[in-house]
C-alpha cells in the first residue's frame, strides 16, 4: 500500500467510532476501582462471567463448576456475577445497562474480572478491546460444551488443587530467527534475548527479566527453535513443564477465507525448519494438532507473540483502500484452534494464553523514534510471576492502546482545524495504536500461578 492510502483511512476515523470513549480513559491509574478494591486481589475485584443471550445452555451447565468455585473463592455473592451480552451492543450501551459508565467500576455491578463466553461473530473482538481498557477481559469459544467442560474440570483442581503439579520455576523462551527476515530477527534480537538474558547495564552482568523474580530462564533461540524442540520441551523434557512458555515466532495465515485448513492451521507458530525461503510446509510449523497427547502443560501460563496467534478477524485490518470494503479473509471471526487445544489438553491443560488478533507488528517491540520498548512485556511476565491475577498482569499492554489511541484522535482533530501532519506519520502513528489494539486473552482472566508449588 502507498503511504497516503494508509493515511487516509486514519483520517476517516474523524468521523467514524474507533476511538469511543478512549482519550479519556488514557490517564487512568487506579483504572477506575474504588480505591479500596484492589484489582490484584479478585476477593475486592470482583469476577463476572458474560454469556451472549443465545447460549447454549448446554454450555453455560459446563461451566457452572467454574462459576460454583469463584463463588466460593470469592465468598461475596455481590462480587461474582453471572452477566450476558446482545448481538450488536457497543461497549457503553453495555456497561449502561447494568447502570456503570466509562471511568467507573463498580464490582457490584460489573466484575473487574470479566470471562465472556462465545465466538467472536456472538461477541466482536473490537468490543472487547475497548472494554479492555477498564477492565480485566479473558475469552473462551470452543466447538462443544464437552471443551467448554474440559477446560473448567482442569482450572478448578489447578487452583482447588486436587491435582499435584510438576511445573518449574522456569520461563521458557522459544524464538525463531529465520534467515533473511528482519521480523524475527527484532524479536529475537531485541524482544527475546533482553526479556531472557537481562539487557547491558551499568552492573556487570546484565539480570533477565525471570531471575528478577526467582525464576530461571531457559531460552530455545535461532537455529535451535525447531518444532521437535518445542514438541520436546511441553513434553517436560527438561524436567518438567516451565511455567511460562513465552514464543516469538511468525504466525502462519494466508489459508482462503472459509478453507477447514484456514480454521484449523491460522495462527500456528511457524518454526526455524522453514529455511526462510519458498512453499511452507506442515513440517515447518506448530499447530494445534501437534500437540502430542502426553504433553506436559498442566499448570502454564502461554504467551504467543506472533500474527493471528489468539485469533482473526472477518476483514483485513490494514490492507484496504479507502472507500472501499475490506477484504474478507475469512468467512467469519474466529479464535486460533492452537490456544483452544492448549486449554483442553486431556491431562491437563493451560491456564490461558495471550496472543494477538489480525497481525502483530514491530512497532510492539520499537517504537518510532524512540527505540526498544519492552516495558509492557516486562511488567506482563514480573506481574505474572509474583502471581498476580494474569488479566491485571497484561494491562500494560491495554494501556498502550489508550494511550495511542487518544493520541491519534488529538491529531485527527488538530487536522480537522488545519494543522499539517505528514502522512508518514499519521499512517505510522495508525498502524502502532492498531498493533497496540490487538492482544487478548484466552481463558480466564482471574487465573493465576500456584507459586508456592513450582519446583
Amino acid at each position: 500500500m502507498l503511504v497516503s492510502d494508509i493515511a487516509n483511512l486514519a483520517r476517516a476515523e474523524l468521523y467514524g467510532a474507533r476511538t469511543e470513549a478512549v482519550p479519556r480513559l488514557a490517564d487512568s491509574k487506579t483504572l477506575g476501582l474504588p480505591i479500596d478494591r484492589d484489582p490484584k486481589d479478585l476477593c475486592k475485584a470482583g469476577w463476572g462471567i458474560v454469556f451472549h443471550t443465545e447460549e447454549k445452555q448446554a454450555v453455560r451447565d459446563a461451566l457452572e463448576p467454574l462459576i460454583d468455585h469463584r463463588r466460593s473463592q470469592v465468598g461475596d455473592e455481590n462480587l461474582v456475577k453471572v452477566l450476558d451480552y446482545k448481538s450488536g451492543e457497543g461497549r457503553a450501551q453495555w456497561l449502561a445497562r447494568f447502570r456503570v459508565a466509562a471511568g467507573t467500576v463498580d464490582p457490584t455491578k460489573v466484575p473487574y474480572y470479566l470471562l465472556f463466553v462465545g465466538s467472536p461473530s456472538q461477541v466482536p473482538f473490537t468490543f472487547s478491546f475497548l472494554l479492555d481498557v477498564e477492565y480485566a477481559v479473558g475469552h473462551l469459544a470452543f466447538d462443544s460444551a464437552e471443551e467448554y467442560a474440559a477446560y473448567s474440570d482442569n482450572l478448578v483442581a489447578y487452583e482447588t488443587k486436587k491435582r499435584a503439579i510438576k511445573n518449574t520455576r522456569e520461563v521458557l523462551f522459544f524464538a525463531t530467527r529465520h534467515p533473511l527476515d528482519g521480523a524475527t530477527h527484532l524479536s529475537a534480537d531485541k524482544l527475546v534475548l533482553p526479556l531472557g538474558d537481562g539487557v547491558p547495564s551499568n552492573v556487570s552482568a546484565p539480570q533477565s527479566t525471570p531471575s528478577k523474580y526467582g525464576f530461571r530462564s531457559r531460552k530455545i533461540w535461532g537455529n535451535d527453535a525447531t518444532k521437535s524442540s518445542l514438541i520436546a520441551a511441553i513434553r517436560g523434557a527438561h524436567g518438567g513443564p516451565p511455567a511460562i512458555l513465552f514464543s516469538a515466532t511468525h504466525g502462519v495465515g494466508g489459508w482462503p477465507a472459509g478453507t477447514p485448513l484456514q480454521e484449523l492451521n491460522q495462527g500456528a507458530l511457524l518454526c526455524q525448519d522453514w529455511p526462510g525461503v519458498g512453499q511452507i510446509a506442515p513440517a515447518h510449523y506448530f499447530s494445534a494438532e501437534d500437540i502430542p497427547q502426553d504433553a506436559r502443560i498442566q499448570g502454564v501460563i502461554a504467551f504467543l507473540f506472533a500474527c493471528y496467534s489468539v485469533g482473526t478477524p472477518q476483514h483485513d485490518r490494514y490492507f484496504h483502500r479507502y472507500g472501499s470494503p475490506a477484504p474478507e479473509i475469512a468467512k467469519s471471526p474466529f479464535y486460533a484452534r492452537l490456544p483452544q487445544r492448549l486449554l483442553t489438553q486431556n491431562n491437563g491443560g493451560a491456564l490461558a494464553c495471550v496472543g494477538h488478533v489480525e497481525r502483530a507488528w514491530g512497532y510492539s517491540i520499537v517504537s518510532e523514534g524512540a527505540g526498544p520498548q519492552l516495558q509492557p512485556f516486562e511488567n506482563a511476565l514480573g506481574s505474572i510471576m509474583q502471581g498476580v491475577p494474569l488479566g491485571h498482569a497484561i494491562q500494560d499492554f491495554n494501556q498502550k492502546f489508550a494511550v495511542l489511541s487518544a493520541d491519534l484522535t488529538a491529531l485527527l482533530e488538530d487536522m480537522g482545524y488545519g494543522a499539517k501532519v505528514s502522512e508518514m506519520d499519521l499512517a505510522t502513528r495508525w498502524i502502532e495504536r492498531n498493533d497496540a489494539e490487538g492482544y487478548l486473552i484466552f481463558g480466564d482472566p482471574a487465573v493465576r500461578l500456584r507459586l508456592e508449588d513450582l519446583a
